[in-house]
């Protein structure tokens, strides 16, 4: 049985120490969407870092095994999600496949790359929740496929409660290895931030799209 809250706390070490993470709550990202981010999180880093890398494998093949039971086929949602499904795939011996964020607009017009068969049991490998959406468009196209989504697995959430609801509408249980609460409550604990900064932070998780929107850019 995995120790959640160890391993939540260790991979917010990992974000953080290889600054695949990034929290600036006085200096605020500004993301695609227009809102104003104390977080930055890029997972792909992860990759460069092989003892990190080989940790995020092997745990979330492990939750996978305990929370979904048997698979046929491990996806990865493009583009982040491509690598690390693939190194779950090979750590279980399974098939992979992976999700387009739209389909291919020549040859086949393949929007599934890799071999899927109607009826497998899928577990779809994603490296970052925010909202869900473009998540659950790879999940949706997979059950278009005639296969069964067991479920998502990820390595990092915002914990929005927008994304549980989306998640919780399409019938699509998900987990991820670690969270925001565990992150910002990590980075605390070790004085990477302030209490002041804190307060912020969790000003944030609690009304993300209106955050900021009176501050300084």
């Amino acid at each position: 049985m995995i120790n959640k809250r160890e391993i939540e706390q260790k991979v917010a070490e990992f974000l953080l120490q290889i600054k695949a993470i990034k929290l600036q709550p006085n200096n605020p990202f500004t993301w695609a969407s227009g809102w104003k981010s104390p977080i930055y999180c890029d997972n792909r880093i992860t990759l460069s870092h092989p003892t990190i890398r080989t940790y995020i494998r092997q745990k979330l093949s492990i939750l996978i095994q305990e929370e979904f039971g048997t698979v046929d086929v491990i996806a990865g949602v493009a583009t982040a999600g491509i690598p690390q499904g693939a190194l779950v795939a090979q750590e279980l011996g399974l098939p992979f496949v992976y999700v387009r964020s739209k389909a291919k607009e020549h040859g086949t017009g393949s929007l599934i790359e890799g071999e899927l068969k109607e009826g497998q049991r899928v577990v779809v490998i994603e490296d970052l929740i925010s909202t869900g959406k473009s998540s659950l468009q790879a999940v949706e196209a997979i059950r278009q496929a005639g296969c069964l989504v067991a479920g998502l697995a990820g390595i990092f959430t915002y914990g929005f409660d927008q994304a549980d609801e989306n998640f919780r509408q399409a019938k699509c249980p998900y987990f991820t290895l670690s969270n925001y609460q565990a992150l910002i409550t990590y980075a605390s604990e070790h004085q990477m931030i302030s209490q002041s900064d804190l307060a912020l932070l969790e000003k944030w998780r609690e009304n993300p799209a209106e955050w900021g929107v009176n501050e300084p850019a």
